[in-house]
């Protein structure tokens, strides 16, 4: 009975890697979009909600059997129902790298070199969601505090973000539109952070037992 569990559990973290993985596609995705002008690099982070959604879905289904239908110990609940709460996190990011996409594409969004901190809050962003699943398959703990700590970095840039783009309006009155919408997607790319800080707060839950707070954007 508990080598089925076992498998099972298994099964559950692959389910986690894959969400985590289409969670990075698309932000990387939303991100080229908008550097590039890239419509159809934008469609397709929009398209990947749908599946990310339903990822969420047939991890949720997953959990809930884990729970009803097996004997689950302290270690093994706290793992499970750090699952169910990421995954919540995971289809927030999902949303918000495709309302990144809307905007490019509404917007006629293409980078410039006065938005370079938006790009790197993107990779900063890739790098704390990849991590926190990472810690959580791993059940890395110094791992998922990293990912917390890192945090700081993309808070960071989202201030460097705000002053580029105050500046961007002070030369020229005629970018404040594009500067509101370049604030829009930093904004997004803040609250990706923020989520995958969730996550990591999860797994420090699901390793030590103790949920040390969170963000809840």
């Amino acid at each position: 009975m508990r080598s089925k569990f076992d498998e099972q559990l298994a099964h559950l973290k692959t389910q986690m890697i894959e969400m985590g993985a289409l969670c990075e596609g698309a932000i990387t995705n939303a991100t080229q979009a908008m550097v590039y002008g890239d419509v159809e690099l934008a469609k397709k982070a929009i398209k990947s909600d749908d599946i990310i959604d339903q990822k969420e879905r047939d991890i949720e289904a997953l959990c809930l059997k884990l729970l009803l239908q097996q004997q689950p110990v302290a270690s093994d609940l706290r793992q499970i129902s750090s699952a169910l709460k990421m995954i919540t996190d995971m289809e927030r990011i999902g949303d918000q790298a495709a309302d990144i996409s809307e905007i490019t594409m509404l917007a006629n969004i293409k980078a410039t070199d006065d938005t370079r901190h938006i790009e790197e809050m993107a990779k900063a962003t890739i790098k704390m969601v990849t991590d926190s699943i990472d810690a959580y398959v791993r059940q890395d703990l110094d791992l998922a505090r990293s990912v917390i700590e890192y945090d700081d970095v993309v808070d960071d840039l989202f201030n460097k973000v705000k002053a580029d783009l105050i500046k961007l309006i002070s030369h020229d009155v005629k970018n404040g539109e594009f500067a509101i919408d370049m604030m829009m997607i930093a904004k997004y790319f803040e609250r990706i952070g923020d989520h995958a800080t969730n996550i990591a707060e999860w797994v420090v839950f699901s390793i030590a037992g103790k949920h040390i707070g969170g963000v809840n954007k």
